[in-house]
């Protein structure tokens, strides 16, 4: 296993408009390579040696390095089929036809850095920048010249280097030998502090020494310094919005699973597309909202059975107030929608841990509130007593804090139902089935939603998604339901919180009533959403959208 970098450079050609450069690059071209399991790591660089002028085929503006752990990886159907329709979209094509595009292939040789390095990766390193500089160097024919290149960076040149205010880290690579028509050049990367001594008196130190001199006047034939400031990190999931977003799909599996929309009532487009859980479970989402990268961000977490079209008529409430257009909201289809829901058993543990796999893949430190109903309240719950440092607020609706007694007979009488039924899709997958699908909204919606109400058609709408949801799916999920108890880890807890209930939901509206007493050292809010079922937020989306702007603000 040999590991090493895939360098890249990019100079976009006249007429290639840089808000539709940077769409294609963020969303599609980068994350594709993220979700690669060798490719562990992704950076986009801005040159700052331009002096000024626009950057040029022969002085590009724009920088890529992506870590391998593994070169040989590049030369695999994994990586390959990423180059060429139809994985590779017509967008891609397109916007790659007008970029200058120069892509080296290096392993690894050693790497020192000093003790204020910090692997910007890492998702509570978020923010943070750093300059990156590449010396290239092409050797003088003869033996050993390589040799004594190596001898002097591992003998004087990064020792004087670490001297150097702000000096992170120094990385060599030599052209790698799986691209074995390339001319050995030998790659040189050192990252500094925003805030260095480049150019100061200990750096020329390092650059002026009589070793030195010698290197570059008789090893070195030729040196090519460009010098660079962190623009982008990438990960593995697309997270750029943008008011001139171009609509397309990005075809990186089987079947289209990226979609940027251009409109969306968060006013900066939207993003449809998934993640990868560490055991392998793709979570598709929805994201939206301001074009701002450091936006806040909220999480909304949702009930069994449904999709998250669920909040369709909240998102247009809540992004109604121009005061909530600062947000990005995030929704996603939690484990049991589809078949594919992983071998793990699913608990609320599980769940909580899917919103933390979510948030790492956005590279979102901390979610400013996490908001989820019934199974998905129980996971927001439990999501703010386990990881409260991953956010700011939370608000549960509609659940309880520990299983209620009999809920795993109750669950699975009502799995018999759709096994009785043995509903199928077209495509021959089982699904949950009318008759349960009509059991489950007529409970709960209150009655004046249905029949003829005004909320009759989005009371319909969620019986679809009750009706088409995998059975396999609600079979392995809904154990989540069968025992959980949260009542202890509670009482510490010193997350902002609030409980929300629809008063026509059975007993709920008492039992998070005392939920809320009993969260934490002064307790938790509480509000009942009148004329409201198990799903507040569908049945009277302005007045939740008003309770969580009141909560928030």
């Amino acid at each position: 296993m040999a590991p090493g970098i895939l360098y890249v450079t990019m100079q976009p050609k006249a007429g290639l408009e840089e808000s539709a450069f940077h769409d294609w690059y963020n969303n599609e071209h980068g994350p594709t390579r993220l979700r690669l399991p060798f490719c562990t790591n992704g950076f986009r660089y801005r040159a700052n040696d331009l002096s000024g002028s626009p950057g040029s085929e022969t002085m590009p503006e724009w920088m890529a390095v992506y870590d391998i752990t593994d070169m040989d990886e590049l030369t695999k159907d994994a990586y390959l089929r990423l180059r060429d329709p139809p994985v590779k979209s017509q967008r891609e094509v397109d916007t790659m036809s007008k970029i200058k595009v120069d892509r080296k292939l290096y392993d690894f040789v050693e790497e020192r850095h000093s003790s204020d390095f910090r692997e910007l990766e890492k998702v509570d390193h978020e923010g943070e920048g750093n300059v990156m500089v590449a010396v290239f160097l092409d050797l003088q024919e003869g033996d050993g010249m390589k040799e004594q290149v190596d001898k002097w960076y591992r003998e004087e040149h990064i020792e004087m280097l670490s001297k150097v205010p702000g000096w992170l880290r120094t990385r060599r690579f030599v052209t790698s030998s799986i691209d074995p028509k390339a001319p050995v050049e030998l790659l040189a990367l050192h990252e500094y502090k925003p805030q260095n001594g480049l150019g100061g008196k200990e750096f020329q130190a390092a650059t002026s020494t009589p070793w030195a001199k010698y290197i570059m006047g008789k090893v070195v034939k030729e040196k090519r310094r460009r010098v660079y400031d962190l623009y982008y990190t990438f990960g593995p999931a697309p997270r750029y919005l943008s008011t001139s977003m171009a609509s397309w799909n990005s075809s990186d599996k089987a079947v289209s699973l990226t979609t940027t929309i251009p409109t969306s009532p968060g006013g900066a487009g939207a993003i449809q597309s998934y993640i990868t859980t560490a055991d392998g479970v793709e979570l598709p989402f929805r994201l939206e909202g301001s074009a701002d990268p450091d936006a806040p961000l909220i999480v909304l977490s949702n009930s069994i059975l449904v999709d998250y079209h669920i909040w369709d008529g909240f998102i247009s409430s809540f992004f109604s107030n121009p005061a909530n257009k600062k947000y990005r909201v995030l929704r996603y289809l939690a484990r049991g929608r589809s078949a594919a829901c992983g071998n793990k058993k699913i608990t609320v543990d599980v769940l909580a841990s899917d919103i933390i796999a979510l948030l790492d893949a956005l590279r979102v430190k901390k979610a400013a509130a996490v908001i989820g109903v019934s199974l998905g309240g129980a996971t927001t719950l439990n999501t703010a007593l386990s990881y409260p440092e991953r956010m700011g607020a939370f608000i549960s609706c509609d659940t309880s804090s520990k299983s209620p007694a009999g809920n795993s007979k109750a669950w699975g009488d009502r799995i018999a139902v759709s096994e009785k039924e043995s509903a199928t899709a077209s495509s021959g997958e089982k699904i949950v089935g009318e008759e349960l699908a009509e059991m489950t909204t007529r409970r709960w919606f209150v009655k004046e939603s249905y029949d003829g109400g005004e909320l009759e058609k989005t009371c319909l709408a969620v019986k679809e998604m009750v009706k088409s949801n995998s059975l396999e799916g609600f079979k392995k999920s809904v154990e989540a339901l069968f025992e959980y108890d949260l009542k202890e880890k509670m009482k510490g807890s010193k997350v902002k919180g609030m409980f929300v209930v629809g008063s026509g939901d059975g007993v709920l509206p008492g039992t998070m009533k005392e939920m809320s007493a009993a969260y934490g050292v002064s307790g938790a809010g509480y509000e009942v959403v009148e004329g409201a079922g198990h799903l507040p937020m569908v049945e009277k989306p302005k007045e939740f959208a008003e309770i969580v702007t009141k909560f928030l603000g």
